[in-house]
């Protein structure tokens, strides 16, 4: 049973941030507006076969033109910061050379707007929309495009450094790795499996050119990177399960975390170096990669369950359907293979619903990197198919998902605990939680049938309808003492959302 609203607030802890999450190419549309150049992901999802049902995102959420009425929900939430993401094809077409000023614009106003409402921007410079024409000249693969994201850094910083209160430099390296550029489940859609692997060190040299451009700028705003992070259980009491975990850890976890948190590769991934040059990271390189961070974000959604040898395909048969991919057949010669949990719920997505792991997810890095700065959720939330009532006298919408309660509640007050003195992870410095998402979405390969959104999306009129969940987190915004409410960084609270 989820902590009710009120005495979750009770355990939230002096100035802990409280906030939602998006990303651009999932809610902006107008992919064809206003000098916007082409992303790679345009191009990906217009194949067919690429996104489940030929879901297009063009119009997605329509936010580009409902940013204000998106603003004016989150006023009514009462966040105290919204974590977006700059689309890098909206703001410099070709990924690198001229700017587009409609494109600045945009977000110019976005800031304000937030600023004007007491809500804290954080900034995502890359979340996967990687310019087409860096796409088609190696993306990742290529050590240029780490180049052109510390290049655009220093143009976001210029813009927007004096308003943006935190910056994310990368989302998630490890998804673009996995699915971008070993399985081709996202774009570019390349399946280079091990051979893919300069795309990890090129996305972490971005994160530190980035970084590099965003100190010279002198923005007082903390500067980060985030990743997703799954604790791996083996399967069974089996030693090669046990071995299977630990590789599929280092190659999820730890391949993305020790050089930027510790300064150098697994050992197993350095060893690999030995094989292959085109993954020879130099002391230069690594340098850049390891600068000391102001925050490191944590998205957690799920643990995962590792056994050896390669099983009946490369996810559970539930998670394979939800993704819209063709991942249910066989992979032969495969040393390990994800297992379904048993006994256990799942989300839409086939994910496992475990928030007991959360704390574990944070135990095991306030083990490894004894070093850490402080640590944002920077995104957790959950996919569930929506029940749709109609009031009959009101004709009003009701979307009562209580499963998603349930979830934001136990895994908030899960990583609450966990780091609090006695918890699993006291040591870490836990400063806040950003709910993915806001508003339902273009979900990647999963188009809009997966629907993470604290407020329902009518793909057809684009109407907004906050569900029940939008209202839980409302009422344990409202119910935090307040000496535990972070500052505003502008108007305060009650100012009007304006437009």
């Amino acid at each position: 049973m989820n902590t009710p609203a009120k005495a979750l607030a009770a355990m939230v802890p002096p100035r802990f941030t409280l906030g939602v999450a998006t990303s651009a190419f999932q809610i902006e549309g107008a992919l064809d507006e206003d000098g916007r150049g082409p992303s790679g992901w345009d191009v990906f999802a217009a194949k067919p076969g690429s996104i489940v049902e030929e879901h297009s995102p063009a119009v997605s959420s329509d936010h580009y033109h409902r940013m204000p009425e998106d603003v004016a929900l989150m006023k009514e939430l009462g966040i105290d910061s919204y974590r977006f993401s700059l689309s890098w094809s909206r703001i410099q077409p070709g990924g690198s050379g001229p700017v587009n000023p409609a494109g600045l614009d945009f977000y110019d106003r976005l800031i304000d707007l937030l600023l004007a409402n007491g809500i804290a921007p954080m900034a995502t410079l890359y979340h996967w929309d990687t310019p087409l024409a860096l796409d088609e000249a190696g993306g990742w693969m290529n050590r240029d495009t780490a180049y052109r994201l510390g290049e655009f850094a220093a143009i976001a910083a210029d813009a927007y450094g004096d308003r943006v209160a935190r910056w994310v430099t990368v989302n998630e390296p490890a998804t673009v790795t996995t699915n971008g550029y070993l399985f081709g489940l996202h774009a570019p859609g390349k399946q280079l499996m091990l051979k893919g692997l300069p795309s990890v060190h090129n996305q972490l040299l971005g994160h530190g050119l980035a970084m590099q451009a965003l100190r010279a700028a002198n923005v007082p705003g903390g500067i980060g990177i985030t990743n997703v992070y799954s604790p791996m259980v083996p399967a069974s009491r089996n030693p090669l399960d046990k071995v299977s975990a630990s590789l599929m850890d280092t190659f999820q976890n730890r391949l993305y975390a020790d050089p930027v948190l510790l300064g150098k590769y697994p050992d197993v991934i350095r060893a690999a170096t030995v094989l292959s040059s085109d993954f020879n990271p130099s002391s230069e390189d690594m340098k850049l990669i390891s600068q000391p961070l102001d925050f490191y974000g944590l998205n957690y959604y799920m643990p995962t369950r590792v056994a050896s040898g390669p099983g009946t395909g490369a996810v559970p048969e539930g998670m394979a359907e939800a993704m819209g991919d063709d991942l249910s057949g066989s992979a032969p010669g495969a040393p390990f293979h994800i297992a379904a949990f048993p006994d256990t719920q799942t989300t839409a997505y086939g994910w496992p619903i475990k928030p007991e792991y959360m704390a574990v997810a944070l135990g095991e890095m306030a083990e490894r990197y004894p070093g850490l700065p402080p640590v944002f959720i920077t995104e957790g939330g959950a996919s569930f198919a929506d029940v749709e009532i109609r009031d009959a006298a009101s004709g009003r919408l009701i979307i009562p998902d209580e499963r998603r309660v349930q979830y934001l509640a136990d895994h908030i007050r899960t990583a609450i605990e966990a780091t609090s003195p006695g918890g699993a992870a006291e040591s870490i410095d836990l400063r806040g939680y950003y709910v993915w998402s806001l508003i339902d979405n273009f979900e990647w390969s999963g188009g809009y049938k997966q629907k993470f959104g604290l407020v329902h999306l009518d793909h057809n009129t684009l109407e907004r309808t906050p569900k029940a969940s939008f209202y839980w987190l409302q009422e344990l915004l409202a119910a935090r003492d307040r000496d535990s409410v972070p500052e505003a960084p502008g108007a305060d609270r009650s100012s009007p959302a304006g437009s």
